[in-house]
């Protein structure tokens, strides 16, 4: 099942990649705001597999301005390092557990429009983002995509020089600025893939392939990383998870390379479709 964010309405597109307005179309049974929808989920999904989008418009009709985040967390995670040649890239080991940091809130976009680039030194990390569906405490591994609403495209946008100044890194901050969280352009449940676990995700600027790799070769796989998060917070239906980035990033470049006024940063990942942003100077 593929949902969307669409004018800021909770949106179903249907196998025939059409449209459904989820809230009109079951009489005002569930808000039209994704965000009042994620603690009903499981409830949702059920309902949602009966519409069938009758005199709906196609989803290629719909403007690309009119998708917005698909998620609506009251948590937000990420993992670094979490592919072993990005830890190469970055002279860092591969970690023996989960290394976990936040974007904050005020950072999440949509999966197209423009950012502002607030330094000369801003990176891409194009990524798989997981979307929980169901909350929970210490949850099992073998269990954890039970627990998944589905999964989008994100990019963890990073300051660089922010993230290394000062006695320790400031990632959670440099990682932060607004438009620095975009997630889009659909949810997709897991049930939509043979393996969710191997997914191919990657980035272009301008054209140019920068990034390209697979979820298979995470060091902590989806349900490694749910389980090993919720072993502490407890998660929240609607939290949002960036699970890491491959190789390819600019500051693991010689010499490095950042994104730039102009430049089009197209993320994608298999499956679930991609995002365009243009880059805006404002510093």
């Amino acid at each position: 099942m593929r949902l969307a964010n669409i004018a800021g309405r909770l949106t179903l597109i249907t196998p025939a990649q059409l449209v459904v307005d989820v809230s009109a179309a079951t009489d005002g049974r569930f808000s039209h705001r994704i965000d009042e929808c994620f603690d009903r989920w499981d409830e949702l999904i059920e309902i949602a597999a009966t519409l069938e989008g009758e005199g709906s418009k196609p989803v290629t009709e719909v403007l690309p301005e009119s998708f917005g985040n698909p998620a609506a967390p009251r948590q937000i995670f990420a993992i670094g390092l979490n592919y072993s040649d990005h830890a190469a890239e970055a002279s860092l080991a591969v970690p023996d557990d989960l290394t976990v940091f936040t974007k904050f809130a005020s950072a999440l976009a949509g999966p197209y429009g423009q950012v502002e680039l607030p330094s000369s030194t801003v990176d891409w990390e194009a990524e798989l983002v997981v979307v929980m569906g169901r909350g929970g405490n210490k949850i099992a591994v073998e269990d954890a995509w039970s627990y998944v609403a589905g999964v989008s495209v994100g990019q963890d946008l990073s300051e660089r020089t922010l993230q290394l100044a000062g006695p320790a890194p400031q990632y959670s901050l440099a990682k932060s600025f607004p438009g620095f969280a975009p997630i889009g352009p659909f949810l997709v449940t897991p049930d939509e893939f043979r393996n969710p676990d191997s997914l191919a995700l990657g980035c272009f600027i301008n054209g140019e392939q920068v990034q390209r790799g697979n979820t298979a070769d995470m060091v902590f796989p989806v349900p490694e990383i749910i389980a090993g998060l919720s072993r502490v917070a407890t998660l929240l239906p609607g939290d949002v998870i960036f699970t890491g980035t491959p190789s390819g990033v600019g500051v693991g470049r010689v010499p490095p390379r950042f994104l730039a006024a102009g430049d089009e940063l197209v993320s994608y990942v298999e499956g679930v479709g991609e995002m365009r942003h243009q880059m805006t100077k404002a510093y």
